[in-house]
């Protein structure tokens, strides 16, 4: 859903009622998107985690990376 700053302001209770419960809003001002705010998840992880998770399984990977261009230059699709 969609709100402008000052209903964001006025509503922010009843729009946490909400949120825990799974909907999703974002704040806009003057017309224009600045927030959003969505229900809190212990789940995700963060860029940092995923980035030294995918670290960790190139290290394990063997044999060179799989480039694109090659594979087009071949004529694979």
């Amino acid at each position: 859903m969609i709100i402008g700053t000052f209903a964001a302001k006025t509503h922010l209770s009843e729009m946490l009622d909400e949120i825990q419960k799974g909907k999703d809003y974002t704040i806009t001002k003057r017309g224009k998107p600045i927030a959003r705010l969505v229900p809190f998840s212990e789940d995700k992880k963060t860029r940092r985690e995923i980035t030294l998770e995918l670290k960790e399984i190139r290290k394990r990977t063997i044999g060179k990376p799989f480039d694109i261009r090659e594979a087009i230059e071949e004529g694979r699709p």
